[in-house]
């Protein structure tokens, strides 16, 4: 394919994704040197693959996830919402102030107490893929308790 094409996925793109990576990493470093965390487990590791969660989906051109990051984010792991569900998720990270998901928000979510339905989610894609054998089949099923 010619470098010359400006298409998505091209070299813009590229640089867009690689000044994103850049920002969220000195955002991470604000968190290692924040007292507030200092008593995290492994805050470095967690921050590193919170970056690579954040950047994996497509966000919007403000390296901010909207609606349809998220949209997309959901129905990538598996678990596709209504617009309505989405709307709450957002809400529920950013405390209503906005309708996109920015990165310091998402960190705070990832790492705070509260347990927003976008963290069970995430947590539970983790756990899931951090098995070293999937079962094949159909996935068991879940009893109503387990639900968010």
């Amino acid at each position: 394919m010619p470098s010359n094409q400006n298409v998505q996925g091209g070299k813009a793109f590229g640089l867009l994704k690689e000044q994103q990576r850049q920002k969220l990493e000195e955002i991470n470093k604000e968190y290692l040197e924040d007292q507030k965390y200092r008593d995290e487990e492994d805050l470095a590791e967690k921050l590193e693959s919170l970056k690579n969660k954040y950047s994996e989906f497509d966000l919007n051109d403000q390296g901010e996830i909207d609606m349809m990051g998220l949209k997309r984010m959901m129905e990538k792991l598996g678990v596709p919402k209504t617009h309505l569900e989405l709307k709450k998720m957002i809400v529920e990270v950013t405390g209503g102030s906005s309708n996109t998901i920015n990165y310091r928000d998402f960190v705070k979510m990832m790492l705070g107490k509260r347990s927003a339905v976008l963290k069970l989610v995430l947590l539970f894609e983790d756990k899931a893929n951090g098995s070293p054998c999937k079962p094949d089949g159909p996935p068991p099923k879940r009893d109503i308790a387990s639900l968010p």
